[in-house]
């Protein structure tokens, strides 16, 4: 088969294969998890037949150890989590009004105080400044607690709501068990569907993805967990109002490069302030909580746990995500990342062989 069609070949088989998760967006949630699951949990397997279990054995004691923390999760985190997504929704528009008063009374005192004088030498009436300011600020805010209810209704709805999050629980662990039994086999049927010749490429390019994912998702959900925890625990601690659902919701947006402690930091600031206004001492030991946490991300968790390895930048990671979730929904922000760093991998490769190539020396060159 001449080269043109081998190429047109592989590219309509890509085209059908993204068609096809695309019509498939709303059931690929639990089987993309489950694939993600199986990936990170193979080694776990590998190692118990190491110390003598069987492949059968093995998937089920890590099975039974999965089921046991998600009931965990499920009986002992999720009520207290729904009861404060309950009492957030319901206090949003409270805390919003709030917000835009406090905003508009210190920016009308501000004016008053810093910059009466100034506004009269520009022939500027200081009231109707003073007016049109918080007129701004007020539908600055308003806009804002629109934007971020629409924000939850999309991820409401991109999850397939309730039943979606059900099915994913039911259903992912299910699925986990058949992959984690049978990974290796289904790795050796792949291998062998690819044409000897092109398989040291091949190999090449699948162990730098390996190492790639490998180090990014099991050290990235660590980092995750850690932070969760401490943000959760710790803004619960000093008395924050929602603050185990914020630090959560942190700790798991932590997986986006700077939304987690942007989140942290956003959201434990502005409830911190109208919850202890006037008062800023809820304020202060809140961005303490953040910025602890920050540090012990940034110099200790991030480098000891992930590396420098991956090879996933920030802005190609949050790109990725933001496309596969418009794409796919829910099931896409969970495919992002390995989508991400398979693509990073094949580029970075593609480039090596290029620079290799007589189209970019103009001769022939041996390999180097």
């Amino acid at each position: 088969m001449r080269i043109e069609w081998q190429l047109a070949f592989w590219f309509l088989m890509l085209v059908l294969a993204g068609l096809g998760l695309y019509m498939s967006a709303s059931v690929l949630a639990p089987f993309v998890a489950a694939l993600i699951l199986g990936y990170v949990l193979d080694p776990v397997a590998d190692r118990l037949q190491r110390l003598g279990l069987s492949r059968l054995l093995a998937t089920l004691v890590i099975l039974a150890v999965f089921v046991v923390v998600l009931t965990i999760v499920i009986f002992v985190l999720a009520p207290v989590l729904g009861r404060q997504v309950v009492g957030f929704a319901e206090s949003l528009p409270v805390y919003a009004a709030k917000l835009q008063s406090l905003i508009t009374e210190q920016a009308a005192e501000f004016l008053q105080k810093y910059g009466g004088d100034w506004l009269q030498k520009l022939g500027i009436d200081s009231a109707s400044a003073n007016e049109s300011i918080q007129k701004s600020l007020g539908n600055f805010v308003g806009q804002g607690v629109q934007w971020f209810g629409n924000f939850l209704k999309s991820i409401w709805s991109g999850g397939q709501a309730l039943v979606g999050i059900v099915t994913l629980t039911v259903i992912t662990p299910v699925v986990t068990f058949y992959l984690l039994l049978d990974w290796d086999e289904m790795i050796a049927v792949l291998h062998s569907l690819v044409p000897p010749r092109y398989r040291p490429a091949v190999l090449e390019i699948a162990t730098e993805i390996d190492r790639a994912l490998s180090g990014f998702l099991r050290g990235q959900s660590l980092v995750c967990l850690f932070l969760g925890l401490w943000y959760g625990v710790g803004l619960s601690m000093i008395g924050l109002n929602f603050g185990f659902l914020i630090g959560t919701s942190a700790g798991l947006l932590s997986f986006i490069p700077y939304v987690g402690s942007l989140t942290a930091l956003i959201f434990s600031a502005v409830v911190a302030i109208v919850q202890g206004w006037p008062s800023l001492g809820l304020f202060g030991e809140a961005l303490a909580v953040v910025g602890v946490g920050q540090f012990l991300e940034g110099n200790f968790l991030t480098p000891k746990l992930v590396g420098g390895s991956v090879g996933l930048h920030p802005v190609w990671l949050i790109f990725a995500l933001l496309a596969f979730g418009s794409l796919f929904g829910f099931a896409g922000m969970i495919l992002a990342v390995p989508a991400a760093a398979a693509f990073g991998v094949v580029v970075r490769f593609a480039a090596r062989r290029y620079k290799q190539s007589t189209l970019f020396h103009g001769m022939d060159i041996g390999p180097t």
